[in-house]
């Protein structure tokens, strides 16, 4: 089954690019920036990767963020996740970025956005690896901070395809934001939104109702509301699950008792997709790997994960139906 998963394209729908930034690169660019961290090695950054909850592993997920301070740093982190989708055979790819991250260090939008483009022009041109860029909001940070965020974003709007909702979930839900994705429709971005992680399926009916989203992040517990389930089902509106990450932040126990084939089975349109990879514990095809060997998948059911990915994705439908035929044909 994994010499299945390695031949199979792909693409990834939920992946903070924050996310990746493994610890030797960590230690690399502090050692460049000259910037200090609370850890003294790599072996005890990993250590300090055991989560009970999204918010323990947001506060290193922002600290560790503190040691991109340049283009090139950001140009480094992109390019380091771009070698691994060719390893992981992701041909395209579609990024979260938050500014807010590093604005409210000092660090301008142009700095960090200019890196990261450039980094997926070099893919293109010599991976062949397409992708977009998808801006999220801090959700726990106000309404106002979101407004001057996609003011910031204005003089490179044309390469952001959406806008998204992310960090800590409970507390915050998507009404919070109506007006700041009702101002960003009106520019012309898509929208998406985390829901239905940590937060109850209400977050999920918030984000279709109000945000007016083509995609729900995470998703998960929509099996909670069956009248929800009723709905995902009839408008395949894409669920970007990210089974590594609900392991690790204790959304479920153990892989064996996800829910993403039961996802499959209400007929929904759910991906894998590996969100934090760097803090999780693996890339995408290493998600693929353990709910296939957990969940005991068969082939059909990882063809379908990853032809959805393709159907999920704000590519061309003429690009999309290119790599569900190669997928249905050759494989």
């Amino acid at each position: 089954m994994r010499d299945f998963i390695k031949k199979l394209p792909k693409a990834e729908l939920h992946l903070h690019i924050e996310g990746s930034l493994e610890p030797e690169l960590m230690f690399e660019l502090a050692k460049r920036n000259d910037i200090r961290l609370n850890y003294s090695s790599v072996d005890e950054i990993r250590a300090a990767y055991n989560f009970s909850n999204l918010q323990d592993f947001l506060d290193i997920y922002y600290a560790g963020a503190g040691v991109l301070q340049k283009e090139e740093d950001f140009f480094d982190l992109t390019w380091a996740y771009l070698k691994r989708c060719k390893e992981d055979n992701i041909v395209h790819t579609e990024i979260f970025f938050d500014p807010q991250t590093h604005t409210d260090r000092g660090i301008s939008f142009a700095t960090a956005f200019n890196g990261i483009k450039r980094a997926l022009k070099k893919a293109e041109d010599d991976f062949q690896i397409s992708s977009e860029i998808i801006m999220c909001f801090l959700r726990h940070l106000d309404e106002k901070a979101a407004f001057e965020t996609l003011e910031q974003a204005s003089e490179f709007k044309d390469d952001i395809i959406a806008v998204g909702l992310d960090s800590s979930e409970v507390g915050h839900p998507p009404s919070k934001f109506q007006r700041v994705f009702e101002k960003a429709l009106g520019e012309g971005y898509l929208t998406v939104a985390h829901a239905g992680e940590e937060g109850d399926p209400s977050y999920i009916w918030e984000a279709l109702d109000l945000l007016k989203v083509k995609r729900i992040d995470h998703g998960v517990r929509c099996l909670e509301d069956k009248e929800l389930v009723a709905r995902l089902k009839e408008e395949q509106i894409p669920l970007t699950v990210c089974p590594l990450s609900n392991i690790k932040l204790r959304v479920f126990d153990q892989m064996k008792d996800h829910n993403i084939k039961a996802l499959l089975d209400e007929g929904l349109m759910a991906m894998i997709n590996s969100d934090d990879p760097s803090y999780f514990g693996g890339y995408l095809n290493e998600n693929y790997f353990q709910v296939a060997e957990a969940l005991d998948c068969s082939k059909e059911e990882i063809k379908q994960l990853a032809m959805n990915s393709f159907s999920s994705s704000f590519l061309s439908e003429d690009k999309k139906n290119i790599y569900i035929q190669k997928i249905k044909e050759e494989l």
